[in-house]
């Protein structure tokens, strides 16, 4: 875990081969507290769509969305760098509508980065974009949001296929962005992208040689319904246990049992608690 101030993409950017990175995703403010305590960045991703929003895919993420997610973070984040997924449609016009739209999301949300899927038909987008001041993490490999055109949520860069996401990790390292996402590639192929750029990888279903790691908060708390995908560890079944206290409620509602005798007001004015209000 990176000490000191809050932390910069300069900060991260420097922590390649020294600290390994811990990274996990918030959209809330009270999660978004519990995640900064523990971790160096802070994502803001697309995949809110689907965990909060009952989406089906990342594609029908709004910029709105983003930002108002974002927001709520913000408050939340005090140490840990914070990064906002830019959505889908919002930047693959061209570099000008991409400066235009991750300006608004910094400067609504006060975040300290943004994120951009795309290899190399991105790089001159994020030359253009941290030319003019806008840091970029970048992230290729499986890229979510081009899940139609990969057919799937498959792994990318098999076989001869492992050229092609060298050259993307390549080409965004060297067009400026900060660090690297390396979402479902093979660990062997992860491994040498790690020892070949200069700044950090970001595994997601890659590989340990990676210099951090990423997973939605959703996912390794268990609280995103059976979605099990491999390359998730749960660290808590949360779900479960919010089912179980929900059933709880809803049984002692069913037989008169709460509210019991404590939880209702007298007529007389009682010493309140600290927390409790009137």
């Amino acid at each position: 875990m990176l000490a000191g101030r809050a932390l910069t993409p300069p900060d991260i950017a420097a922590s390649k081969g020294k600290t390994l990175l811990v990274c996990l995703t918030a959209y809330t403010t009270p999660i978004a507290r519990l995640v900064d305590r523990h971790c160096d960045v802070v994502l803001v991703g697309d995949s809110v769509g689907m965990v909060l929003h009952g989406l089906p895919n990342t594609l029908g993420v709004t910029l709105d969305m983003m930002i108002m997610h974002g927001k709520a973070v913000r408050r939340g984040v005090e140490r840990g760098l914070m990064v906002v997924d830019m959505p889908f449609g919002s930047y693959e016009e061209g570099p000008e509508q991409a400066f235009r739209n991750a300006a608004r999301v910094m400067a609504e949300t006060g975040c300290a980065a943004v994120k951009l899927e795309g290899g190399e038909t991105m790089a001159d987008t994020i030359g253009f974009v941290t030319a003019r001041g806008i840091p970029v993490m970048a992230h290729v490999g499986l890229t979510p949001q081009a899940v139609n055109a990969f057919g799937g949520y498959r792994v990318q860069g098999r076989g001869q296929d492992a050229e092609r996401i060298r050259r993307d990790a390549a080409a965004v390292a060297e067009a400026g962005a900060f660090s690297v996402v390396l979402e479902k590639v093979p660990e062997a192929l992860a491994r040498r992208i790690t020892a070949e750029i200069a700044v950090p990888t970001i595994g997601i279903g890659a590989s340990p040689a990676c210099d951090g790691q990423i997973l939605v908060v959703d996912d390794m708390l268990g609280l995103f319904g059976d979605f099990r995908p491999k390359f998730v560890k749960r660290y808590a079944e949360l779900g479960h246990a919010a089912e179980a206290a929900i059933a709880a409620y809803a049984e002692e509602v069913r037989e008169g049992r709460f509210p019991a005798a404590e939880h209702v007001f007298g007529d007389e004015p009682t010493t309140l608690k600290e927390g409790e209000a009137a």
